[in-house]
This record gives structure tokens, C-alpha cells and sequence, in this order.
């Protein structure tokens, strides 16, 4: 999940700096040539930082309970095919058992064995497809979520802080070198964790 997290993010962040720069280009302040502003994370009169996308997502609240809550349905899908898978193996044995040692009282009856397990496969591997869809479902709709929650955030501290570009950071992806005095990462993610409200468990 974290890489397609990473990658809607930064997705994200491709939008959010066109976004924020048509908010903010119309109320840029005008160039300043003093060292105050420099180190205030200006540059040529833009306010500029990054957030790094690694850490925001470790650091975010909103998406370590979704990375557990998906874990943990997805250990669950795996004890129950797992489960399934056992119970299914266990009837093909018997089967193969029986049909060996002649124990079945007609050719027609062991068809009939032969053909409900053959079901119980295809009814598997239906139940398998259909819990991997729902997962992967849910995934996207809790990318969704992310997406929007911060898309949101950044919507109000961008009016707050006056920045005009807010570029994202994972490894090499997006920026080969930054200045950690523009890293607004940790701001971000106490903003974001301000606002919200983890589930009750």
C-alpha cells in the first residue's frame, strides 16, 4: 500500500503545485534582495518548501490506521482461503484415498465425489478472486481518502503559511537535493494529526 500511496501522493503534488501557485501567484509578495527573506524559504520573491512523502506517510495517523486496518483484513482473507485450502486438500485426499482402494459403491458415485469436489475448487478459487477484489477495492477507496484528507490540509495551510510551491520529496523521485531548512514535513504532519480524529477501537 505504501507505494501506491507514494505514488498518488506525488500524483497529488504535481496537481497541488499548479493548484497553489494559480491561488498564490496573485498575491506573491514582491521580491525581496534581503537575507531575512532568503532564509524564510523565498526565492526570486516565491515562498518555497517540500514535505517528504516517506515520512509523511509513517507520521500521518489517518494512513497508519489504514495501513493496520488493511493488514489486518488482509491476514484475515489469507487465514480463511488458507483455511479453506486445508479443508479442500483433506476431501481431494480422501477421494484419491477411496478411489484407489475401490471403496466408492459404483463408477457413478465416484463421478459424483469427483465432480463436488471439482466444484469446491472452482467455488475457491471464486471466493479467493472476489476477497483480493475486495481488497484491493477498499485500498483504493482509502487512497481516496488520504488523497482528499490531504488535499484538504494543504488547501488552508497553504493560505495560512503563504507558500506558492510545496514540492514533495521521496528518495530521488522528485527533487535531487533540498535544503532541509525548507522541510515543512513535520509542521505537516502535526497539522494533519491536529485534525484528526482517530476511530474508536
Amino acid at each position: 500500500m505504501m507505494k501506491s500511496l507514494n505514488k498518488l501522493f506525488m500524483s497529488l503534488a504535481a496537481v497541488a503545485v499548479v493548484l497553489f501557485f494559480a491561488q498564490c501567484a496573485g498575491n506573491a509578495p514582491a521580491p525581496a534582495a534581503s537575507e531575512a527573506a532568503a532564509s524564510a524559504g523565498t526565492l526570486s520573491g516565491l515562498k518555497v518548501a517540500y514535505v517528504d512523502v516517506d515520512t509523511l506517510l509513517a507520521k500521518y495517523n489517518f494512513c497508519v490506521d489504514l495501513n493496520e486496518a488493511m493488514i489486518k483484513k488482509s491476514e484475515n482473507v489469507r487465514a480463511t482461503l488458507n483455511q479453506k485450502s486445508r479443508e479442500l486438500e483433506t476431501q481431494q485426499s480422501e477421494f484419491e484415498n477411496k478411489y484407489q482402494n475401490n471403496a466408492f459403491a459404483s463408477q457413478e458415485r465416484a463421478q459424483q465425489e469427483y465432480n463436488r469436489i471439482v466444484k469446491l475448487q472452482q467455488d475457491l478459487q471464486t471466493l479467493s478472486d472476489k476477497l483480493q477484489t475486495e481488497l484491493a477495492t477498499e485500498q483504493e477507496q482509502n487512497s481516496i481518502q488520504l488523497n482528499d484528507s490531504i488535499k484538504s490540509f494543504m488547501k488552508d495551510y497553504i493560505k495560512t503559511k503563504g507558500y506558492n510551491f510545496v514540492f514533495t520529496n521521496t528518495g530521488l523521485d522528485n527533487l535531487l537535493y533540498a535544503d532541509q531548512a525548507f522541510d515543512i514535513t513535520l509542521e505537516v504532519v502535526e497539522g494533519l494529526n491536529a485534525r484528526y480524529s482517530a476511530p474508536a477501537k
